[in-house]
């Protein structure tokens, strides 16, 4: 049986988070990946390794370079999770505004 790392604990580190904002807009390279931090190669590896393991990332080998893109079905997991407390919120909202509008037509 194979282990997966905790997909939560994974996008609680900003690195990690920063790393899945810029391969959801393109696929790159580790390299071009690490060009965007501070941080060595070696660190942004890491990082990477950990997003592949928990399946936020695909890594796809095109000739001698590998290539990282952001996997939708591993984001399921995390939006699942969220959605009920943005249903919640929504709702909240809503009354809120509904309110403020009831208050200011009485003015």
């Amino acid at each position: 049986m194979k282990l997966r790392r905790d997909v939560f604990q994974a996008i609680a580190d900003p690195t990690r988070r920063s790393i899945i904002a810029l391969v959801a807009l393109q696929t790159m390279t580790p390299t071009a990946i690490a060009e965007h931090f501070d941080s060595s190669r070696q660190t942004i590896s890491k990082h990477i390794q950990i997003l592949t393991e928990c399946e936020l990332l695909e890594q796809e080998q095109k000739g001698r370079e590998i290539y990282y893109q952001l996997n939708p079905k591993g984001m399921k997991e995390v939006a699942d999770f969220i959605e009920p407390y943005r249903k919640m919120w929504d709702d909240r909202f809503n009354k809120l505004e509904a309110l403020m509008k009831k208050q200011q037509s009485r003015k």
